[in-house]
Formats: structure tokens, C-alpha cells, sequence
């Protein structure tokens, strides 16, 4: 029996634990069940912009709560999914969206590690190249080398 109620007691933990807690209260709901599934469509993909990383369909916070209220006024008055999602950006900011958009500015972003990484390898190359150069076995002397060598030693001695 003590097993049973202690599996039951962590399902119901992991059950609490890992489901999403979505934070929608009844009395945002609206009537229409058509434009309640626009509005947690369009929720799902706000970010909330207290909490990191979550939606406003998600998120407890007061921010969030007014954010789902200003999405249902919005489509209350016509706006379509698209204005809404503009509305918003005007006001807030890409930030405001889950996936930005891909602007200038994010493609640079994006961009920006693997050109690091390209810019690192290259370095790395440049240096392991210069000090190979660095490196190299010296041939040996040619007999006519050897004999130039040897000449130039020999001048030098008599000279001094």
C-alpha cells in the first residue's frame, strides 16, 4: 500500500511539474469560441515581457494578463491575426514575439556566430601555417654551396 501512495503522490508531482501551466483566467475568456482559439493561437506566440523565454499564454504575471486582455480587445474590434501581431510590435518591439522576425538586424545576429567560427578557423590555419614555416627540416648544403660557405669564412678570416 505505502508503494502504491508513493507512486501515486510522484505521478502526481511529475504531473504538476511538467505540464504547461497555462495562466488564461476565465474571466479573460471569450464567448466565441472561434476567436478564443485566434487569441491563444496569437498568445502562444507573444512572449511575455517580464518572464524569459515564456508565453503569455503561460506566464502569471500582471504584464502577460494585460497582454491577453489587449489580444482578445483586439480581435473583439475586427483586427485581424496579422494586426494584432503588428499592434503589438509597434508597441513593444520584436522582442514582444517568440520567433522574430527576420529583419536585418537578426539575419546579423544569426549570422554573427558563424562568422566567429569561420573567422577562428582561419586564425587557427594562419597560425599552424606560420609555424610550420617556422619549423621546417633544413637540406643540406650543396657541394657548390659548401664551397661559397666556405670562401666567404675564409675572406672574412683574412680580413680581420
Amino acid at each position: 500500500m505505502r508503494v502504491v501512495l508513493r507512486l501515486l503522490t510522484l505521478l502526481f508531482l511529475s504531473i504538476a511539474i511538467f505540464s504547461p501551466a497555462l495562466a488564461v483566467r476565465p474571466d479573460e475568456m471569450l464567448k466565441d469560441p472561434s476567436l478564443e482559439a485566434r487569441a491563444r493561437a496569437l498568445s502562444s506566440e507573444l512572449r511575455c515581457l517580464v518572464c524569459q523565454n515564456q508565453s503569455i499564454d503561460d506566464s502569471d504575471a500582471d504584464l502577460a494578463h494585460d497582454l491577453r486582455v489587449l489580444v482578445r480587445d483586439r480581435l473583439r474590434a475586427g483586427d485581424s491575426d496579422q494586426a494584432v501581431l503588428d499592434y503589438l510590435v509597434q508597441r513593444y518591439g520584436d522582442y514582444v514575439l517568440l520567433r522574430p522576425r527576420v529583419t536585418l538586424g537578426t539575419a546579423l545576429l544569426w549570422a554573427a556566430g558563424p562568422i566567429a567560427l569561420v573567422g577562428g578557423l582561419i586564425s587557427i590555419w594562419f597560425t599552424t601555417r606560420g609555424s610550420r614555416l617556422r619549423n621546417r627540416t633544413e637540406r643540406p648544403l650543396t657541394e657548390s654551396e659548401e664551397a661559397r660557405v666556405e670562401a666567404i669564412i675564409a675572406r672574412s678570416l683574412r680580413d680581420h
